[in-house]
């Protein structure tokens, strides 16, 4: 077994000159940056006094699920055949906010809209979206459901000369 090791910066910018003297006085802006990355700025989802112009942990979260899923999958249809030409989710996810104002995650849902280079390849390519979420490094590190409403559609060249 190999560790990976993932390092990142966080860094408040939402003191607006009180600090956090009361719930109201400050800003939830952020900023995350990676070691040679462009930085990423944050907020709390607008429920929770956020900036809803920046990206939110939840979002960020419903992000990275997609994205690992995605990555595995194109690489299993590497494997078995299928060649996909374009790739494109429109995940969700649902949090249950607690009355105590925690909350967690109860499910994401993937919906991919997935190019393939022929109808043959539709079934294969179904099948691959069981064996991403097994091999998703995001995915194994969830405690809720992922679930999964791939479409398939079939562009060949001659449909792209029209």
């Amino acid at each position: 077994m190999k560790n990976h090791h993932y390092q990142t910066n966080v860094t408040w910018t939402g003191n607006t000159g009180d600090g956090t003297k009361d719930y109201r006085a400050y800003e939830r802006c952020h900023e995350i940056n990676i070691d040679g990355k462009q930085c990423i700025l944050g907020s709390s989802d607008p429920n929770f006094r956020g900036d809803r112009s920046k990206h939110s942990p939840e979002d960020l979260l419903v992000a990275a699920v997609s994205s690992c899923h995605m990555l595995w999958y194109l690489h299993l249809c590497t494997t078995v055949g299928v060649v996909v030409t374009a790739y494109e989710d429109n995940a969700e996810g649902v949090m249950l906010e607690n009355k105590n104002g925690s909350g967690c995650f109860t499910v994401i849902l993937l919906r991919p809209l997935i190019t393939v280079a022929d109808r043959t390849m539709i079934e294969k390519a179904d099948e691959m979206h069981k064996e991403a979420n097994k091999m998703c490094f995001i995915a194994n590190s969830c405690n809720f459901p992922i679930l999964h409403e791939p479409r398939y559609q079939v562009v060949t060249e001659e449909d792209l000369a029209v």
